[in-house]
């Protein structure tokens, strides 16, 4: 894998890294399983901070691996950004660090996307003689690929076999599913094929393969799949959960729906509980096929099974009925959604409004509007634009001017699609001047006019009987270039 890329760290800290040597056998996976990190477990953050102060302020302090718990503590929490800053502290009290506290370290940075400050406490740790270990690389690594940052991790990976360390399963798993997500499919297969050859014992487990073949049903090869799958049951290898999701998920989205249900039935034959996000993929393959009564029937299933459908499961309904007018059907599940299941949310609401906006049920769509502004949930520019267009299209356009105000003063900008909206809606009720005062302010609101906003323009014109008015207009259209 060397020649995919040249080296990561600078030759200086290379080259210090080879002078310590082999790693030692022991690392931080061991450290944190015997030590027994959750030792420490607070529900509120305020009682960490009050632990810590207690820590720095007895006589003798406790060990560095009792400061080790308390940061890993506050990472569990996410709190990233105290825990550098309570790492810093110790240092300016003049607490040692060990490899364990530079690892956590690491991990923060990573996490907040901070790679490169990770790199630089990693020639920290080689200046003072710190050996780093096999979870310290993996940690960089990982931090690699969340930045989308693959081909870097994979020079890391190659100095950390050069130098001496030896890759583990993490190790692996974590470049294989870095190469997947940018599909680079082949240089994961490549990886998985060193792996067997010089892995030590190291086996390919259902992570490392549900990554490949989330990847391969990404790009549609089904071969490639079912070998893979062939591979794992040989390899005794079952695939869990998320294998099969990622199948169910995969098939219904190239409409393959009854062999995404097949494995479904599958997967319960095997012992293997669908969960909330299987069943949910299942029922929006069978809605994009606008076979309502089957997704309905899987809900069903989900709640027999005591699989608790979440907002997602009931909005992916919620979409379908309204994307083929079953209007009473989406009311009769907002209402047992409401009543028994979770709290719908803006994408919910968002999908009744365009249910209701497209039969012409606009009262109702206002309505639910208000509620969703009622229950403290933000309307977003889509939202607005489903509304606007559906008061336009049945021609109630002092209705529709009163949202578009709303919209300006709620903080959000509206963009050229909702004056689009608005000076087509103008233009079908013959209000020209309205319709000319809209264009207009395009310029003032620095909104590019374009194709289809020239297109309503011409057309409302002409319609008008201004055929000069438009003719100038489209020369313009011509002049900037608006093709």
């Amino acid at each position: 894998m060397r020649n995919w890329s040249s080296s990561c760290l600078s030759p200086a800290a290379f080259n210090l890294l080879r002078q310590l040597g082999k790693p030692k056998s022991v690392d931080s996976l061991t450290f944190f399983s015997s030590t027994s990190t959750r030792n420490y477990g607070f529900d509120k953050f305020d009682d960490v901070l009050n632990k810590f102060d207690q820590m720095v302020h007895m006589h003798p302090r406790p060990s560095i691996v009792e400061f080790s718990k308390l940061l890993g503590a506050i990472v569990r929490m996410k709190h990233y950004e105290t825990a550098i800053s309570l790492f810093t502290q110790m240092e300016l009290l003049e607490i040692r660090h060990n490899v364990y506290t530079f690892n956590i370290l690491l991990n923060c940075f990573c996490c907040l996307h901070r790679v490169e400050f990770g790199f630089s406490i990693l020639g920290k740790m080689l200046k003072l003689g710190i050996q780093p270990n096999t979870i310290t690389f993996n940690t960089l690594i990982n931090g690699l690929c969340i930045g989308v940052k693959v081909a870097q991790a994979v020079r890391l990976f190659d100095q950390m076999v050069g130098s001496g360390y030896q890759p583990n399963l993490i190790t692996y798993n974590t470049i294989v599913n870095g190469l997947c997500k940018i599909g680079n499919t082949s240089g994961a297969i490549k990886l998985l094929r060193m792996m067997e050859e010089r892995g030590k014992g190291i086996s390919p487990n259902v992570l490392t393969y549900s990554s490949l073949i989330h990847a391969m049903c990404n790009s549609g090869r089904w071969k490639e799949v079912m070998a893979l799958l062939n591979e794992m049951l040989s390899k005794n290898c079952k695939p869990n959960i998320v294998t099969y999701t990622i199948l169910v998920d995969s098939l219904c989205k190239k409409g393959r729906v009854s062999k995404a249900h097949d494995i479904v039935e599958r997967m319960i034959q095997q012992g293997v509980d669908p969960n909330t996000v299987t069943y949910s993929a299942l029922m929006d393959g069978y809605c994009l096929q606008g076979k309502m009564d089957e997704a309905r029937k899987v809900l069903h299933l989900m709640l027999t099974r005591d699989c608790v459908p979440n907002v997602y499961s009931y909005t992916i309904m919620v979409n379908g009925y309204c994307k083929y007018k079953r209007i009473d059907d989406t009311m009769e599940l907002f209402r047992e959604m409401s009543q028994n299941g979770p709290v719908p949310n803006s994408v919910t609401y968002t999908a009744l409004i365009s249910g209701m906006s497209r039969v012409g049920r606009l009262s109702v769509a206002q309505e639910l509007f208000k509620e969703m502004c009622a229950q403290g949930l933000v309307p977003d520019k889509m939202t607005y634009s489903i509304l606007l267009h559906g008061l336009c299209q049945h021609g109630h356009v002092c209705e529709a001017l009163e949202l578009f105000n709303v919209l300006q003063n709620s903080g959000l900008e509206p963009n050229i699609v909702h004056y689009n909206i608005l000076i087509y809606g103008m233009c079908q009720v013959g209000n020209i001047a309205v319709t000319r005062e809209l264009f207009c302010a395009l310029t003032v609101k620095a909104l590019i006019p374009n194709v289809y906003t020239y297109n309503i323009m011409i057309k409302g014109l002409c319609s008008e009987g201004l055929l000069i008015d438009a003719c100038e207009l489209f020369k313009k259209m011509e002049e900037v270039g608006c093709s």
